[in-house]
């Protein structure tokens, strides 16, 4: 492997496959719950023009289901004509900007949502989601191959919507992420049992979107190197996957995470557990389970700065790829330390949605740090619009996010999305 001798400044400019960012800045993938029937927003593009105004070199949309089956929420965008008039209005909007944008593609596999769907959740293995308060049933190989063909399909949408970069979704246990889980991958054919079958969706996925769109934009992989749940993925796993990976060449950048959207969604999540604040946004049965069993299901971690550091270091130690930390990056000083340790790249989320601007504040001021106190309510947002519920932003925004009534006066189209008539493809 090669020495990364040199430690870049954090506002550099940074090599991203084809793409060259601004900074090595990246506004990680958050689900907004701003995208309507399946259509952007206007509520959707403002929530990452206020990220490229505030200095990040890359804003990610998150979640673009890469089919109707794998949406975690029935409002998600798919990749369909009628979507593309709003994805590139969006794409058209942060450029404008000066920064880049990245669409975060996948399936969700066992945590997509079935009755929204109308239609079963697929896993590896049949299982039942405690949670979600449904079971997923075992997918087919007929199954397994048209979920990894429309990843492929999806990256080529995604250049014609003018997107700098796709990232795909390996972790949190949707449908790749599962797959690799020895706790949740019982299958006894060519997918599972070794780690080299239970490989095969997450390699068969990247390879379908290398080829689908060659080296026209940047592919970049988030996976689990721990699910959170004992018996589940963990990082001697994950190293081996990730060196597969690399010596496939379908990569341009890796970001690891951690934290079983199934298992144990809160592992990630370091920091407080809003339960109630949760509950109060859940349909029953569900919200009467979560007040019941919540405290079980949701547990608390420890926040501290740069928490994923240690664990994405050994990764880094045995790849080449370029990799972008994610995990308690709020202030300049874990910035630096994670150029220091050969990152390429930061992410950061919670920190962004409490001040959208953040970027730009530590560039003049390497003193400034986040504001985000970890409080985690920002999390039961993505069901009216994904925001800090400490800062009061007095806008135009509808008092009901991600509800249809709330859409019609706040953004353009009847039912509040884009469509051909409101912007050009």
């Amino acid at each position: 492997m090669s020495t990364r001798n040199e430690t870049p400044d954090v506002f550099s400019p940074g090599r991203l496959g084809p793409l060259t960012l601004r900074n090595r800045t990246i506004k990680a993938a958050t689900y907004e719950g701003l995208s309507h029937r399946g259509r952007v927003t206007q509520d959707l593009v403002d929530f990452h023009v206020a990220y490229a105004k505030g200095g990040v070199g890359m804003t990610t949309v998150a979640y673009l289901a890469v089919a109707k089956d794998g949406r975690t929420d029935r409002h998600q965008v798919l990749w369909t004509d009628e979507a593309m008039p709003g994805l590139r209005a969006l794409t058209d909007a942060v450029h404008a900007e000066g920064a880049a944008v990245s669409a975060q593609i996948g399936h969700g596999g066992p945590v997509a949502e079935a009755r929204g769907n109308r239609s079963p959740a697929l896993a590896p293995s049949a299982r039942t989601n405690v949670i979600a308060m449904n079971r997923s049933q075992a997918a087919t190989r007929a199954d397994i191959d048209r979920i990894v063909a429309a990843h492929g399909h999806a990256a080529s949408r995604a250049v014609e919507a003018g997107f700098d970069a796709v990232e795909v979704h390996l972790g949190h246990n949707y449908f790749a992420s599962a797959f690799l889980s020895p706790k949740l991958n019982r299958r006894d054919d060519e997918f599972g049992g070794s780690l080299r079958n239970r490989a095969k969706v997450a390699r068969g996925i990247l390879q379908a979107v290398r080829d689908a769109v060659g080296d026209r934009i940047a592919i970049v992989a988030k996976m689990n190197m721990d699910d959170g749940a004992p018996g589940g993925f963990w990082l001697d796993e994950a190293i081996p996957v990730a060196q597969w990976l690399e010596a496939d060449g379908t990569l341009d950048a890796l970001e690891m995470t951690a934290g079983s959207s199934l298992l144990n969604p809160m592992y990630l999540f370091k920091g407080d557990v809003p339960l109630d604040e949760f509950a109060g946004v859940m349909p029953q049965p569900i919200k009467a389970g979560v007040k019941a069993v919540g405290h079980r299901l949701l547990k608390a971690y420890p926040y501290t700065d740069g928490f994923l550091l240690e664990d994405a270091k050994q990764v880094r130690a045995a790849v080449d790829l370029p990799m972008v930390l994610l995990g308690g990056v709020s202030s300049r000083e874990v910035m630096d330390t994670a150029m220091a340790e050969g990152f390429g790249f930061v992410a950061m989320a919670r920190a962004l949605l409490r001040e959208p601007d953040l970027v730009n504040r530590m560039q003049a001021d390497e003193t400034s740090r986040s504001l985000c106190i970890h409080c985690n309510k920002c999390m039961p947002t993505n069901y009216t619009g994904t925001r800090c519920v400490l800062v009061d932003r007095r806008t135009t925004r509808s008092a009901s996010w991600g509800k249809p009534e709330g859409y019609a006066a706040t953004t353009p189209g009847p039912s509040g999305e884009w469509d051909a008539s409101h912007h050009g493809s």
